[in-house]
C-alpha cells in the first residue's frame, strides 16, 4: 500500500521543495516533488502536516544506549528500548557503539550485536558496529580503563570484525600506537571506516594515519591532544585535511559554543557530523547508570566518572537545534550534519540521509525551530 504525506516544505536537505509531496511504496520512496507536479492515489494512506517540516531520518553514529540500556548488555529488549528512545528525537539508523571493556567481553557483546544487526525491533534501525577502544591511548584514554587497551592489530581488528560476522562499520584508533597504521589499512580492506579519536598523536602521527586510510575524526576536540600554533598536532591534521570528516557533541559542555562556531568554519557543511556520545542515562532521571562495564554518575547534562566526561545524554534533535544557535546555522544546513553527511561517511548516501527516489523511507517531521514531531521508519509511523 502506498502512503503519502504531505507538510508546509521539505528538506532534502540539499534541496527545500515548498508544499510538498513524498510517496511512500515497499519502504522506499517512491516519488518527492511539489503537489503541482505529483499525483496522489486515493487510496494511499494519508499524513499531512501543514505547519511542519519533512527531513531525512537523523543518523547517530556514536551513540552507546538510553532509556536506561547499554548497547553491550547482550539483550534484544535492551536494544529495543533504546532504539524506540532514539525515535523520540529523530534519529531512525544509528551504530552501536561499543567501550573498551575486557576482550572476552567485548566479543560477546560483538556476537550479539553482529545478530541483531539483523533484526528489526520496532524502532531506529541498526546500520551497525562502532568499535570505540580498544585501540586507543593511555594518555587520552577518557573513561576508558586502561587495563582493557590492547595494542591495534591487524588479526585482533579480523577477530572483532569475525565476531560480528562483519557488522563492524567504524573503530575509533589512535594513530600514534604501533600497529595503528597496519591495522587502519586492514580495516579499509574490510570495508570498515578508521576514525582518529582518542589520540595524544603529533601532526604528523596524524597525519600517517590519514595517509594510511583514516578518513574521520571521533568527538573532536575530546580527548585529543591540545591544538598548539607550533605542533598543532591531530586536531591540526583533521581540521586543515579536506579529505576528513569530522564528528562532534554539540551540546555546549563538551566543547564550548565558540569552539564549535570555529569547527564547522573549518570543516564545512560538507564534512562535519553532529554526534550524541548518549549513553544509557539519556532519557533518564538523574542517577547512576552503566556506559560498558562501569558505573556514571549523572547530574542535568554531565556524565561523570572520577571526574572525567563519560559520554552524554545529549540528543541528536538537541543537538541540531544546539548548531543552529552556536553556529548560526539554518534549520536545512543543521540537519544535513546528522544525514547526508553520516551516511556519507558510512559509504550509505545512495540509500540514506536524502528524501529521493529509491531512498529508504527514513522521515522525521520537524516544526521550524527543529522539534519532533514524528518520525517515520522504512515507510511506518510507529504507534
Amino acid at each position: 500500500m502506498k502512503t503519502t504525506i504531505t507538510a508546509s516544505r521539505l528538506i532534502t536537505p540539499v534541496e527545500v521543495i515548498e508544499h510538498p509531496v513524498l510517496v511512500v511504496e515497499d519502504e522506499h520512496i517512491l516519488s518527492v516533488g511539489p503537489r503541482s507536479e505529483i499525483s496522489v492515489a486515493e487510496d494511499a494512506r494519508h499524513y499531512d502536516f501543514p505547519d511542519a517540516i519533512l527531513a531525512p531520518g537523523f543518523i547517530d553514529i556514536h551513540i552507546h544506549g538510553g532509556n536506561g540500556h547499554d548497547v553491550m548488555e547482550t539483550s534484544n529488549s535492551a536494544l529495543a528500548a533504546i532504539e524506540r528512545g532514539m525515535l523520540q528525537h529523530g534519529v531512525t539508523s544509528y551504530l552501536a557503539t561499543t567501550v573498551t571493556a575486557p576482550l572476552p567481553e567485548t566479543l560477546r557483546s560483538l556476537e550479539h550485536l553482529g545478530k541483531a544487526v539483523r533484526a528489526s525491533r520496532g524502532g531506529a534501525s541498526m546500520l551497525g558496529i562502532h568499535l570505540e577502544g580498544p585501540f586507543i591511548s593511555h594518555a587520552k584514554r577518557g573513561i576508558h580503563p586502561p587495563e582493557n587497551l590492547l595494542k591495534p592489530s591487524p588479526e585482533l581488528l579480523r577477530k572483532m570484525h569475525e565476531a560480528c560476522d562483519g557488522a563492524v562499520r567504524m573503530m575509533t584508533v589512535a594513530p600514534e600506537l604501533e600497529g595503528s597504521l597496519e591495522t587502519i589499512a586492514e580495516a579499509k580492506r574490510l570495508g570498515i571506516q578508521s576514525s582518529l579519536g582518542h589520540s595524544n598523536a603529533t601532526f604528523a602521527e596524524a597525519n600517517a594515519g590519514i595517509e594510511a586510510g583514516a578518513r574521520h575524526a571521533t568527538h573532536t576536540f575530546n580527548a585529543m591532544r591540545p591544538l598548539d600554533h607550533r605542533e598543532p598536532g591531530i586536531l591540526g591534521a583533521v581540521l586543515s585535511d579536506d579529505r576528513v570528516t569530522a564528528d562532534l557533541i554539540a551540546d555546549g559542555l563538551h566543547v564550548a559554543p565558540s569552539v564549535i562556531k570555529l569547527f564547522l568554519a573549518a570543516k564545512g557543511m560538507e564534512r562535519a557530523i553532529l554526534i550524541t556520545d548518549a549513553i544509557s542515562a539519556t532519557g533518564m532521571p538523574d542517577g547512576k547508570y552503566k556506559l560498558g562495564g562501569f558505573e556514571v554518575d549523572v547530574k542535568g547534562d554531565r556524565c561523570d566518572l572520577n571526574g572525567k566526561l563519560a559520554g552524554s545524554v545529549l540528543t541528536l534533535d538537541r543537538a541540531v537545534r544546539n548548531v543552529m544557535r552556536f553556529g548560526r546555522l539554518s534549520l536545512q544546513d543543521s540537519v544535513r550534519l546528522a544525514t547526508v553527511n553520516p551516511a556519507g561517511r558510512l559509504s550509505m548516501g545512495e540509500k540514506r540521509g536524502l528524501l529521493a527516489k529509491g531512498h529508504i523511507a527514513d522521515v522525521v517531521v520537524l516544526t521550524p525551530a527543529g522539534e519532533v514531531v514524528k518520525t517515520m521508519v522504512a515507510g511506518v509511523i510507529p504507534n
